[in-house]
């Protein structure tokens, strides 16, 4: 059988011939959902939950964000395998909703607001990545700025979202294969840490401060603040699901690597923490800029220490290709069947993967490398909350009311206890973002709105694809 790619037109079927020799098997999602999910993110956001929290209770919110991307990670899972196919959030939506006169919009508005979060998801891996590099190369900025090179640093980001871009220009066979070589350095660079601290533990350094736990305004403020981060962290426990159309046995293959996704990256994250934090004091650490690098310094010296920030670096790589490959093929499954821009829906002719969508977003990727990284990463969490996570929740609910003969391969535990667990979280973590977060998502929103009525009555018909 000729190494092609699980075209991603069709959704295999559990017992398809063909969808268990070709496209992603269960060690691959789980592969590219912890390269998603790790990436640079705790070894840039370790300083910013202690900041949030004033002290180690931060941790908390680590426990917290574990539980709601779990509960989250079910509505994924039953949707995932009772409508496999590519495009994940908008190949859900179109199929609940879509049956309403007015449903398409919804769709819609999701591939709008996505293509924003999901370049500033990817862009923060970029952005925090250049801290590491700083390190490694303490010379380099100083060097940039003699040389009068625009931007500096953050040019340097945006360049390496554009020459890692090809590595994506392949089939899905290969990237698979890469997924499992770039996961399994993840996670020795996470076993490394663990390690390295369980030997050399201090659990006095672990010392709560003076009220850390006294409830007030300002302590759930800073709760909401500290879990964004961590929810931020734990993104892409979904990443499979946008690949339902190129993955073996989907029904089985997509609740599985959710959940172990969670379980798996929720135990690596705290006991990191934890060791990190009996090393490194949290009140110097919270002021850290490459926390992982300075946890190795304190431990084996310098020389030691950029090494490991290499593998870091690595971690960095791992989770932004990873994200970059799965949100590529939401826009292109939407143009695919009339619901977005018909160029979204070209694939390339020899290697079969998404060209323009991968483009795009790898185009709007560079761009948001130019912002600071908390902006980044509040913006990436919040503008995506209400048509994508709290529209999946409200989309499950319809599809269990409305269509009582689907198929569900895969069953929530305890429904829908989760379903709304997940469902006030999102809702917490949105109204205490903050008024311009706020206002800036439903800004996001109301122009995809305006921009689909446009699209609908000037151009689409004019489109000869227009069906």
């Amino acid at each position: 059988m000729p190494d092609e790619p699980l075209p991603l037109e069709t959704t295999p079927e559990h017992g398809d011939e063909t969808s268990l020799e070709r496209g992603l098997g269960i060690t691959q999602s789980v592969a590219l959902n912890i390269s998603n999910m790790v990436g640079v993110g705790p070894f840039i956001t370790i300083p910013l939950m202690l900041t949030a929290m004033g002290g180690p209770q931060a941790m908390l919110a680590w426990v917290v964000g574990a539980g709601l991307a779990l509960c989250d990670g079910l509505v994924w899972s039953e949707l995932g395998a009772a409508l496999p196919g590519s495009g994940g959030t908008y190949h859900y939506l179109r199929e609940v909703f879509g049956r309403f006169s007015w449903g398409r919009v919804i769709p819609f508005l999701f591939i709008w607001q996505f293509l924003i979060s999901g370049p500033l998801e990817i862009a923060s891996g970029y952005i925090g990545g250049l801290d590491y590099v700083k390190y490694a190369l303490p010379g380099l900025e100083g060097t940039l700025t003699r040389w009068h090179v625009p931007g500096g640093l953050t040019l340097l980001a945006a360049l390496a979202c554009v020459a890692l871009t090809p590595l994506l220009c392949g089939r899905i066979r290969f990237i698979g294969h890469l997924a499992i070589v770039m996961c399994v350095g993840t996670l020795l660079t996470m076993l490394a840490v663990i390690v390295a601290g369980f030997t050399h533990f201090h659990p006095a350094l672990l010392r709560f401060p003076p009220g850390a736990f006294h409830l007030n305004l300002a302590w759930i403020l800073g709760l909401s603040g500290a879990l964004r981060i961590a929810i931020y962290d734990y993104l892409g426990y979904y990443n499979i699901c946008y690949l339902g159309g190129e993955v073996r046995q989907p029904a089985r293959t997509i609740p599985r690597a959710v959940i172990w996704s969670v379980v798996i990256v929720a135990a690596l994250y705290m006991t990191m923490n934890v060791c990190i934090m009996a090393v490194v004091p949290w009140q110097e650490a919270m002021h850290s800029e490459n926390i992982g690098s300075l946890f190795m310094e304190r431990l084996f010296g310098r020389n030691v220490a950029v090494v490991f920030t290499g593998f870091i670096i690595w971690t960095a790589v791992a989770s932004v290709l990873a994200l970059t490959l799965a949100y590529s093929r939401i826009p292109y499954a939407a143009a695919r069947v009339g619901d977005f821009f018909s160029s979204f829906a070209k694939l390339d002719a020899r290697g079969h993967y998404p060209k323009v969508s991968l483009l795009a977003v790898s185009g709007m990727t560079a761009v948001f490398c130019f912002l600071p990284l908390q902006q980044v990463i509040d913006a990436a969490v919040t503008v995506r909350i209400l048509v994508q996570f709290v529209g999946q929740i409200v989309a499950l609910h319809l599809l269990r009311r409305n269509r009582p003969d689907q198929p569900l391969p895969f069953r929530m535990w305890l429904y829908p206890v989760p379903a709304l667990v997940a469902l006030v979280g999102w809702v917490f973590m949105w109204a205490s973002s903050g008024m311009g977060l706020v206002f800036s998502g439903l800004g996001v929103i109301a122009s995809g709105a305006v921009v689909f009525f446009i699209w609908q009555k000037v151009v689409r018909p004019r489109s000869p694809d227009a069906a």
